[in-house]
């Protein structure tokens, strides 16, 4: 759904309930702000029409009503007096034409055929646990238009279990985040992946993660790999130590004198 909001100064729009409040204040602010909602394009749009004064809603147009209706008890008489105006309902009514779709073709391409592509990124919020469950965050962010689809795949099969969608957040500078969540349970060897699609991608998207081993892990297996390595040296020196004490005692044997033996 697409919106189009135009803010402009409310000129003789609001009569009675607004004149009173005017008179007891020397600075006031009123705003119309329309607002379009598009659904296919303009096949279905309808109109708001919102009347604002000093950053408080007090009535409304709704073009699906096709009437005014009053947000504070104070304007309840103003808006039964501009339903009582069918004239001024149908001028209304006929905004839907003359500004809504209006103003989508003159914004159409800007907005409608404006494509921006996610950027994607895998992050771990809970350190990985060989036989523990880990959660995995797959965030797609700086995307336009909203509409996009994220999967995570463990070893090439799509995960569907313990999978969590976030909303889809608007950055302000029209586009759009959103994250995908994972609950898993970590094992090595296991490759994890955030497949992304969007309409501005010829391909999806893929980032891969893989469990890495924990400082702790990593220092076990190193201890045990140095102790290896120093016992199997340690049985080298003295399987060399010992044969060359052998060899010594069977030279010093072949050496000896024994007299009347010629």
């Amino acid at each position: 759904m697409l919106l189009l909001v135009l803010l402009v100064l409310l000129g003789p729009s609001l009569t009675h309930g607004s004149e009173a409040r005017r008179k007891t204040s020397a600075h006031f602010l009123v705003q119309d702000k329309r607002q379009c909602h598009f659904t296919n394009g303009t096949r279905q749009v309808y109109l708001l029409a919102r009347y604002i004064y000093d950053r408080q809603e007090i009535a409304r147009f709704d073009s699906r009503l096709g009437e005014y209706v009053a947000i504070t008890e104070t304007e309840a008489a103003d808006v039964q007096l501009w339903n009582s105006n069918k004239a001024r309902l149908q001028w209304m009514q006929g905004e839907v034409d003359r500004f809504c779709r209006y103003k989508y073709r003159v914004f159409e391409n800007a907005v409608t055929t404006r494509k921006v592509k996610p950027t994607v990124k895998i992050s771990l919020m809970k350190p990985e646990s060989l036989a523990h469950h880990s959660l995995l965050l797959c965030t797609a962010s700086g995307f336009y238009p909203s509409e996009i689809e994220i999967t995570w795949l463990k070893n090439g099969q799509q995960e569907k279990d313990g999978v969590a969608y976030g909303e889809e957040l608007q950055n302000g500078d029209w586009t759009y985040q959103t994250q995908v969540m994972l609950e898993t349970l970590v094992q090595q060897g296991d490759v994890y992946t955030c497949q992304v699609e969007h309409v501005s991608l010829e391909t999806p998207i893929t980032v891969q993660w893989e469990p890495r081993m924990s400082d702790a892990a990593r220092i076990k297996v190193w201890t045990g790999v140095v102790g290896i390595v120093l016992g199997m040296l340690s049985v080298a020196v003295g399987l060399y130590l010992f044969l060359k004490n052998k060899k010594g005692e069977q030279d010093s044997s072949e050496g000896v004198f024994i007299p009347g033996a010629l």
